[in-house]
């Protein structure tokens, strides 16, 4: 096969169970506060300790309030959970990174900010979006909540190889077309199941040309097709966004690493399950119009004309009609943030719009770095200035309104523009109202007030 997923997969193999699921070792675990306090009194239940704890990193991020988090969560569920993750972490001896410390975030966006998540390693967490670490050059993927007590209690877990997919996409992308665009066409191309199964293997002209940044983005919506996960070959441009990390190997370790790291490629006979080939050409800005990441359409298209029960609920829930063209439609919100688009590369590409010009008095935009080194940076580059002038305000650091755990909730029938992830019924809040979109349609949405291609202000 000679797959690069095959050579991670298989450096990890403990042992094959016959007819049954592989026992693979894991390199790290990331806990959150939501999925990780039942693995956590399972442990206790048994008396356990954690197997290897310097290999496990624990945050809370979902919960935690974007204002005010000097004092004490007002929400008592989220509070509790805040509260509980220290307490564990404490109590097994685990690395934590709680609010207000400077290393607090998104726990997707501080993993490879701070060099945690490295070329060949298996990362898990009990959240899907884990598989944007896959732009490390990992293998990551998510897992339940009994997966993360049998990764705390061995570093092991017990999983069925996937099937192996690679999706090229060739060419260069247009003005305005970013990584969050690619991965909403892709959605659309292959429906939000057209993955199930696969990790995926992403290459060609435009996945080498983009950012590390934009691959955190692409690697982050691989679950939204719904493969396990997603991942790009690092390269050279993988070498130097994690040379000098907090948590990259150092001096002589570091060339030995890279070296290694080098190695980490599919060969050129490598032999894949399934294989794609899409062109950048065919890729414009894009938005969502219904209840699934997959229901999209480019900027300037109509929304189209489908049968089906499903179908025609997701337009009744979104106030959208078959045939209908998004361009001004009215905005009420604007979130820019998330592991998918909280990075400050999204915050640089939403000044670029906004610069100079101001904010549409109607819509209320909330603008969440992923982390406190976001937020950090941004002032350092002065972003906070621009976006101050035009009438925005930074917020603090977490997963805010990506979805409706903590204040920040999209109200009942209002309609936001979203750099998150999904847009579910009722995933910003009961009742909202959700289009999914690039940092740069979501800076235009904001100062126009409408549903704008971000192409006409550039």
């Amino acid at each position: 096969m000679n797959t690069l997923f095959d050579k991670i997969w298989d450096k990890h193999v403990v042992q094959q169970i016959n007819d049954g699921p592989t026992q693979l070792y894991i390199d790290r675990l990331y806990c959150h506060e939501v999925t990780s306090p039942q693995a956590f009194e399972g442990m206790r239940a048994r008396g356990l300790k954690c197997f290897r704890p310097q290999q496990i990193f624990c945050m809370p991020d979902h919960n935690t309030p974007t204002h005010d988090q000097d004092k004490p969560i007002e929400d008592p569920v989220s509070k509790k959970q805040v509260d509980m993750l220290e307490k564990n972490a404490a109590d097994f001896g685990l690395t934590h990174y709680g609010m207000l410390s400077k290393d607090n975030g998104i726990i997707h966006v501080v993993g490879p900010e701070k060099g945690l998540s490295l070329p060949g390693m298996t990362i898990v967490c009990g959240d899907s979006h884990t598989s944007t670490h896959g732009a490390m050059g990992a293998v990551a993927f998510g897992i339940g909540t009994s997966e993360v007590e049998m990764v705390m209690a061995s570093q092991c877990i017990l999983q069925q190889k996937p099937k192996s997919m690679r999706i090229n996409i060739n060419g260069t992308l247009g003005k305005g077309v970013t990584a969050k665009d690619v991965a909403l066409y892709l959605m659309a191309q292959l429906t939000t199941s057209g993955a199930t199964g696969y990790f995926v293997e992403y290459a060609g002209d435009v996945v080498k040309a983009m950012s590390m940044e934009g691959r955190l983005t692409l690697c982050n919506l691989s679950i939204e097709m719904g493969a396990r996960g997603g991942f790009i070959a690092p390269d050279e441009t993988t070498f130097a966004y994690i040379k000098g990390k907090e948590y990259a190997p150092k001096g002589e370790a570091w060339e030995q690493a890279v070296a290694e790291w080098k190695t980490l490629k599919s060969g050129d006979d490598a032999v894949f399950d399934k294989e794609l080939v899409f062109d950048a050409a065919d890729i414009e800005p894009r938005v969502t119009y219904g209840t699934n990441p997959g229901m999209g359409i480019g900027i300037t298209e109509t929304i189209p004309h489908e049968s089906g029960a499903g179908f025609e609920k997701a337009l009744s829930y979104m106030g959208f009609k078959a045939g209908q063209q998004l361009l001004g439609t009215k905005v009420d919100y604007v979130f820019l943030g998330a592991c998918t688009n909280g990075r400050i590369e999204d915050f640089r590409a939403f000044a670029s719009i906004v610069k100079g010009r101001r904010k549409a008095q109607h819509v209320i935009a909330w603008l969440v770095p992923g982390s406190w080194a976001v937020d950090r940076q941004i002032r350092e580059e002065g972003l906070d200035a621009v976006l101050t002038e035009a009438g925005f305000e930074i917020r603090q650091p977490g997963c805010s309104a990506c979805l409706a755990m903590n204040d920040d909730k999209i109200p009942a029938g209002k309609l936001s523009v979203s750099t998150s992830n999904r847009n579910f019924e009722g995933r910003q809040g009961p009742g909202a109202r959700t289009v999914l979109a690039s940092p740069l349609v979501a800076a235009a949405a904001a100062v126009t007030g409408v549903i704008t291609d971000p192409r006409t202000l550039l």
